[in-house]
């Protein structure tokens, strides 16, 4: 079975270079066969979004509301097919299909709500005043208006809720912006099972054709020619550093340079002061295990490094991590290469000066396992090797152990910017300490006295700090205010 790209309404093969999944627990290739689209068929997918968005843009809100509610309702009468793909090409389980399923349900109809709202597109009215002086006041209306074609980038780690309908599309359809999503190729037919779902609720809905698209490729030139398609207005992309900064550099190398909307790498520090050590020693431990093997640690949000100040309270903890830790199962990464690399970065850490394994979970004989990780170092190690401070994507995490608050507090002055930051205090000061605005300055979201994975889908969500962890920190990737992304203001004069 050769499987098309989505041009509009149509299937398109026109390709030669044919790829295939692989499911990470057997390490086994899937039969279907994705054909990955030609310069010809990436190029009429624009032209068919620019066109499309010229009526879409102009469409109610309510319409595009519509449009929302009725993608997850198709969604859930094929949830059954969806989830058993989603499971065969990701390697997670059935409960985190689940989840992820649910969330990307909710993100349609938590869109679908904000749109609905009365005058929603209306962000300021002034109204006129003939009579100041020395110059009349005119009536000024400022509207939110869709920016044009967008494109998606399919995440590896989220196959249903970043990716062919995740949060950057749903954000930019509600915004009234049409679509071409490049999915993933490590969940190729996952994402072709829902993109032919959109497609066909807006074919059946008669809007317009290209209002979304969908092209498979496993090299980067598909990418790198709908970047910069002069029709193209701003990208959405979940990933790694490296994959947000090139994108980011052919947006800019463009005759007219478009945004790219990049959530990228963090390190998501954890700080646990021996106050919180006191009395929930046992309680953390469990908190941090979860959140750094929970999916095999393959989270934007999983805990990176953990610091603590040398204490009493921090060596008792130490002892109760290890053995808690040292009985955390491994479970499959989504992709062979995605395995490879954790096994790769975990060992270059360790091959650091100063740097030692301090605990490992339990290994598994099946394919492309990530075996649970804990690094120790103390802080003035930390502090002068920038390679501890890079994300190892996968469930590892580095202990940094610190002399004193003041050496704690020098290391996080250097630490560049983070998508969130934790803090175990016992202390109801804490909102008031040098060290919690020190976190609000690093990251965009602050967890206090809680751990950074579960992002939920809120108005009140951040995802998305300063530079490297996202490209513009003025935004969030999740939550119904990620749709500002897509947006610019026109004013009406009268």
């Amino acid at each position: 079975m050769k499987i098309p790209n989505l041009i509009g309404y149509h299937t398109s093969a026109e390709g030669t270079i044919i790829f295939q999944t692989i499911n990470p627990i057997t390490d086994k290739s899937h039969p279907a066969l994705f054909i990955e689209a030609t310069k010809e068929e990436v190029n009429r997918s624009a032209i068919l979004a620019k066109a499309a968005y010229r009526t879409f843009s102009r469409t109610s809100s309510k319409v595009r509301a519509h449009f929302l509610r009725a993608i997850a309702i198709e969604l859930e009468l094929y949830k059954t097919d969806l989830l058993a793909t989603y499971t065969s090409e990701s390697g997670l389980n059935e409960q985190r299909a689940e989840i992820e399923f649910s969330r990307t349900i909710f993100q349609l109809q938590a869109f679908a709500d904000l749109i609905s709202s009365e005058n929603w597109e209306i962000k300021h009215h002034v109204e006129a005043d003939p009579s100041r002086i020395p110059t009349p006041k005119p009536q000024l209306t400022k509207y939110k208006l869709g920016i044009g074609p967008i494109v998606v980038f399919g995440a590896s780690n989220f196959p249903f809720a970043y990716s062919t309908i995740g949060g950057d599309t749903v954000a930019a359809l509600a915004a009234g912006c049409p679509v071409i999503v490049k999915s993933h190729p490590f969940h190729a037919h996952t994402s072709y099972k829902v993109a032919q779902l959109v497609v066909k609720v807006a074919q059946e809905l008669g809007l317009p054709e290209g209002v979304f698209s969908h092209v498979n490729a496993i090299g980067y030139e598909v990418g790198q020619q709908l970047v910069q398609h002069p029709y193209i207005q701003a990208v959405g992309f979940t990933g790694s550093i490296q994959g947000g900064l090139a994108l980011q550099q052919l947006a800019q190398q463009r005759e007219v340079p478009i945004p790219v909307f990049a959530e990228m790498g963090s390190l998501n520090p954890v700080v646990i002061f021996p106050s919180a050590l006191k009395q929930q020693s046992e309680s953390i431990a469990n908190k941090l295990a979860l959140s750094i093997t929970q999916g095999s640690g393959q989270f934007c949000t999983k805990p990176g490094a953990l610091f603590f100040i040398q204490s009493d309270e921090t060596n008792y903890f130490l002892e109760t991590f290890r053995s808690l830790f040292e009985q955390q199962a491994s479970y499959s990464m989504v992709h062979p290469t995605i395995a490879r690399t954790y096994t790769k970065r975990a060992k270059h850490v360790l091959n650091q000066a100063d740097v030692k394994l301090f605990a490992q979970g339990n290994e598994n004989e099946a394919c492309n396992s990530g075996v649970p990780q804990l690094s120790i170092t103390d802080g003035k190690t930390f502090n002068t090797n920038t390679i501890l401070q890079e994300e190892v994507f996968g469930p590892h995490a580095l202990l940094v152990i610190c002399e004193d608050q003041n050496e704690l507090e020098q290391i996080l002055e250097n630490i560049p910017g983070q998508l969130t930051f934790s803090i175990f205090q016992k202390d109801e000061n804490i909102q008031t300490s040098n060290l919690f605005y020190l976190a609000q300055e690093k990251a965009g979201r602050v967890i206090l006295n809680g751990v950074p994975t579960g992002v939920e889908v809120s108005p009140a969500m951040q995802h998305g700090g300063p530079f490297p962890s996202s490209s513009d920190s003025r935004f969030t990737a999740v939550g119904t205010d990620s749709i500002e992304r897509f947006l610019r203001g026109v004013s009406i004069q009268k």
